[in-house]
C-alpha cells in the first residue's frame, strides 16, 4: 500500500493527544474497529482516542502522523477479554475495499509499528529492557546502547513476458485458480537483480534479462517492501518447483486467469503489462 496522499509521517507524540486522534488499535494482528461485521449493517470504521478511553483500551501508544491533518497514533492493546459489543478485531486482509484506502494503508504502517513495539521490548544483545529513542523511530538499550529501527524486509517481484504472453504463478499457499506474478524476499549480500535471477531460476527454472523496474509497496504481511520490475525470458524450461509453486503458465493478454487483489502492486504491475502487450501482434 503506498503512503496516502495528506499523510505527514511524524515520532513525537503530541500532548495532549487530541480525542478525535485516529487510535490503529491491535491484538493479535488484528484492528480494532467500530461494527459487528453483519452484512447490511455500518461499514467499519477505525476509533478515535476517545473511544479508547471510554472502552477502557490502553497500551503502548506510537505517533504515526497526522492523515489529512489529524493525528494518527498506533496503540498495541491487550484484549485479555472480547472487544466490547460494537466493536470486533479483524485481519487487515479482511478490510480491503471495506476502509477507505489512505485509512487502510496508514493501518498497514501501524501494524509494522505495533508489533516491532511486541518484539522489541528487550535487547537483542544483552537482553535488557529497551526503551522509544527519543527524536526517533528506534528501541534503545539503555545497558549496552545497542538500537533497533523498525524491520523492513525487501522482496522482489516480476513478471516475466515472452512475446505476448505473461508468466503467472500459483504459490502453494494462493486460494484455489488465483495466479500472480513471481515473489521472493532478498538474501543477505544479493542486490535486488540478484535476488530476481535467483528466485526466479529456483522457483520456474528459466532465466531473464532485461528487467526494468516498475515501482515499490510497503507491505505489512509482516513488514515487506515490495519491489516490482518486468522482464523478458531469457532461456530455459518452465518446471515449477513443486514446494512454494504449484503451477506456472504462460498466458496471453487475452487469457489471463484470477488475480490478485487491485490494492496489491503485483494486480497493477500485471494489469499495466497486460495492457501493454494486448496491442502487440499475434504470433502466427
Amino acid at each position: 500500500m503506498h503512503t496516502p496522499q495528506g499523510f505527514v509521517p511524524g515520532h513525537a507524540l503530541p500532548d495532549p493527544l487530541p480525542p478525535e486522534a485516529l487510535a490503529f488499535a491491535f491484538h493479535d494482528g488484528r484492528l480494532l474497529v467500530r461494527g459487528d461485521g453483519d452484512s447490511g449493517g455500518p461499514a467499519p470504521a477505525v476509533p478515535a482516542w476517545r473511544d479508547l478511553a471510554a472502552l477502557g483500551l490502553g497500551g503502548a501508544t506510537h505517533f504515526l502522523g497526522t492523515l489529512d491533518g489529524t493525528p494518527c497514533v498506533a496503540v498495541g492493546i491487550a484484549a485479555d477479554s472480547p472487544p466490547p459489543a460494537g466493536w470486533r478485531l479483524a485481519g487487515l486482509r479482511s478490510l480491503f475495499f471495506a476502509l477507505p484506502e489512505p485509512v487502510l494503508a496508514t493501518a498497514a504502517r501501524a501494524s509494522q509499528i505495533v508489533e516491532w513495539d511486541r518484539t522489541h521490548r528487550f535487547c537483542g544483545v544483552c537482553g535488557a529492557v529497551t526503551h522509544d529513542k527519543p527524536g526517533d523511530r528506534a528501541k534503545e538499550c539503555p545497558a549496552c546502547g545497542h538500537t533497533a529501527f523498525p524491520r523492513v524486509s525487501p522482496a522482489m517481484m516480476v513478471l516475466v513476458t515472452r512475446g505476448r504472453d505473461v508468466l503467472l504463478a500459483r504459490a502453494n499457499r494462493f486460494p484455489v485458480a488465483m495466479y500472480s506474478a513471481l515473489a521472493g524476499f532478498v538474501e543477505p549480500g544479493e542486490t535486488i537483480e540478484d535476488c530476481i535471477h535467483r528466485e526466479v531460476r529456483e522457483e520456474v527454472g528459466i532465466a531473464v534479462e532485461r528487467l526494468t523496474y516498475f515501482g515499490s509497496q510497503s507491505w505489512s504481511f509482516p513488514h515487506s517492501l515490495m519491489i516490482a520490475f518486468t522482464a523478458e525470458y531469457a532461456g530455459g524450461d518452465l518446471t515449477p518447483d513443486g514446494t512454494e509453486i504449484a503451477d506456472a503458465q504462460w498466458f496471453a493478454p487475452e487469457a489471463v486467469p484470477k488475480l490478485p487483489p487491485s490494492v496489491s502492486i503485483a494486480r497493477r504491475l500485471i494489469d499495466t503489462t497486460v495492457a501493454r502487450l494486448a496491442g502487440m501482434p499475434v504470433r502466427p
